[in-house]
């Protein structure tokens, strides 16, 4: 699996991750609107200017966590092996689920999907840079070993970034239609197909 999550946690003190561990509680319990610092620093063991110096206001510490927790989903789902469009196919699949069924990300899509749009969807932040990166990685990869068609590896990762969102963000209003297995199954074909190297012309037996 590739590693996002376990460099990242290296830069964080214990103190840190604390905060950000009781910043998840909270939102998780409460939706990000009711999750105050003061509360933060209560079940993180800490002062309110701990919390302060380190992160001036909520929204800038949810968008930290936000951070974290896609950092750690990819951590565990983008494989490092095998041919490029098979990983990126097998991790992007994998990845929406696990976006789908963590529960920082459901609370939020229930209680404040605005907030959303704004923390993930609504402008190329961190997170947004970080799939960007790893998509071009693989999809160089693809290049390498054919199984990917040729173009431009970060707009490409860029296209792949937009069909991931959109079907993040609009798998509940399709769930009567499609969802689960089918749900990922579609996915799939879509990311196969945009990645998929066009036949030989030559050959008539493909």
């Amino acid at each position: 699996m590739i590693d996002l999550a376990t460099h990242a946690d290296q830069q964080l003190s214990p103190t840190d991750m604390a905060i950000l561990d009781a910043t998840r509680a909270c939102v998780v319990d409460f939706g990000v609107r009711r999750t105050t610092l003061t509360e933060v620093a209560r079940r993180a063991g800490v002062s309110r200017p701990t919390v302060y110096r380190r992160w001036p206001d909520t929204g800038s510490l949810i968008a930290e966590l936000l951070v974290r927790e896609l950092r750690t989903i990819v951590t565990d789902t983008m494989p490092d092996t095998g041919p490029g469009r098979e990983r990126l196919v097998r991790g992007i699949v994998a990845g929406a689920g696990a976006i789908r069924s963590n529960a920082v990300f459901a609370k939020i899509f229930r209680t404040d999907t605005d907030l959303m749009l704004t923390y993930v969807f609504g402008r190329l932040g961190r997170n947004q840079r970080t799939l960007i990166e790893l998509f071009s990685t693989v999809i160089r990869d693809g290049h390498a070993d054919g199984s990917i068609r040729a173009g431009a590896a970060e707009q490409m990762a860029a296209m792949l970034l937009l069909i991931t969102q959109s079907a993040v963000q609009s798998a509940g209003t399709v769930a009567p239609l499609l969802a689960g297995a089918d749900f990922d199954a579609e996915l799939s074909r879509a990311i196969e197909g945009y990645l998929l190297p066009p036949r030989d012309k030559d050959c008539d037996d493909c």
